[in-house]
């Protein structure tokens, strides 16, 4: 089979050890959607049998709706990918559909919401549109969140309250049929983030992990993570979708990748 990485990232360790899994009996093709071009036309290169998208940028989204549109399986869909990268479409979608999904608000800039009465502190403000190094912080008052519009003024917004909760962040990552967990630190607590703790499935909560499945249905994803965190009442509490996430430092995850893209191949 022949299988494109549409990736900015070819050395990413996930990519690189479904790679190796693959290519004893199978073509791996990098596809860097920031190349001129980035691929050739269909007439000189063939077809692909399937396509793994691990990127986001709108370059990336394109080439991927043009392989969907000559009917080559996209992991995962452009369309699912592009619904995660705004968080605004994000809550609504889970919201709608049961998820205990943190409640958010949008507006339009972070000035136009810095100058609205009535805020209630802490709250967690984000960037509306996902990407790297964007802007995930706490706010306590009205002087931290003027501290952050020297920066981010023009930033589209959206903003969550803060519910208290233990501190760490749980990973939940699913590729295919299988379950991958992790602890972090998170980036809001005190002591800021902290590397990925070990995490067995087994030992997670009884019903998240078949929520974090369900998130795959009500998203339309194959390949994706789900961040939870505890709630004062031990109740689980999503703050975030991503699609196609690193999967770092699990043992397995090259594995189910790699079953995955047959599946979908064939």
């Amino acid at each position: 089979m022949r299988i494109g990485f549409l990736t900015h990232r070819p050395d990413h360790p996930l990519l690189t050890a479904t790679a190796a899994l693959l290519t004893p009996r199978h073509q791996v093709e990098v596809i860097d959607p920031g190349a001129s071009p980035p691929w050739p036309a269909p007439s000189s290169s063939g077809h692909l049998d399937v396509c793994l998208l691990k990127a986001r940028t709108p370059s990336a989204l394109a080439l991927a709706r043009s392989f969907e549109e000559r009917g080559v399986p996209v992991l995962n869909s452009a369309s699912a990918t592009g619904l995660c990268q705004d968080r605004t479409r994000m809550a609504e979608l889970a919201r709608s559909a049961g998820l205990p999904f943190a409640a958010t608000r949008t507006a339009p800039s972070l000035g136009r919401l810095a100058v609205e009465t009535g805020l209630g502190y802490p709250l967690v403000v984000k960037s509306r549109h996902s990407r790297r190094d964007d802007l995930v912080a706490r706010v306590d008052d009205t002087s931290e969140l003027t501290a952050l519009c020297r920066t981010w003024s023009q930033e589209p917004v959206v903003t969550q309250e803060f519910t208290p909760n233990s501190g760490w962040d749980h990973k939940l990552w699913v590729i295919g049929d299988q379950l991958f967990a992790g602890l972090r630190r998170s980036e809001l607590a005190p002591e800021g983030r902290s590397p990925t703790l070990p995490l067995a499935p087994a030992d997670l909560p009884n019903g998240w992990a078949e929520m974090a499945r369900s998130v795959g249905s009500v998203f339309a994803l194959d390949v994706y993570g789900v961040d939870l965190i505890e709630t004062a009442d031990g109740a689980p509490l999503v703050v975030d979708v991503n699609a196609f996430p690193g999967v770092r430092g699990q043992s397995g995850a090259p594995h189910a990748l790699a079953a995955l893209t047959l599946r979908a191949a064939a």
